[in-house]
């Protein structure tokens, strides 16, 4: 359970900085701009589901969303994306990077450890 909970405080913190670069930078801008919207609303409900639904699915999504996140960034720091083009600056970078990459780590640590402790589905004879 504590997995899940610092995989939601991942997801959460890393949507709450989108959502602060979208306000403060990206509001205007085509393409990155919504994709910031979108990827603050999908954070929170990957943390809601994180705490609320017991399955893996949850789990797997707070990886899948911080490896999106995290390579859409390395993408745009480096060769640029749709026409932004990023720096590896400011405390709001560090941050999202960071919580990105516990996201990642703890969503798929989250599936190991849960998956070890259920139990084995029964096999079925043929």
């Amino acid at each position: 359970m504590w997995v899940r909970r610092l995989a939601a405080v991942a997801v959460l913190v890393s949507a709450v900085i989108h959502l602060e670069q979208w306000i403060v930078v990206f509001r205007h801008t085509p393409v990155v701009g919504p994709a910031m919207l979108v990827n603050f609303g999908g954070g929170v409900v990957i943390a809601v589901l994180l705490l609320v639904w017991r399955r893996w699915e949850p789990l797997l999504l707070a990886a899948v969303f911080g490896a999106a996140t995290l390579g859409a960034f390395i993408t745009a720091a480096t060769g640029g994306l749709f026409g932004v083009h990023e720096h590896w600056t400011g405390w709001e970078i560090f941050t999202a990077a960071a919580v990105e990459i516990a996201a990642i780590i703890l969503g798929l640590a989250g599936l190991l450890i849960e998956r070890r402790q259920s139990p084995a589905a029964p096999r079925e004879r043929s």
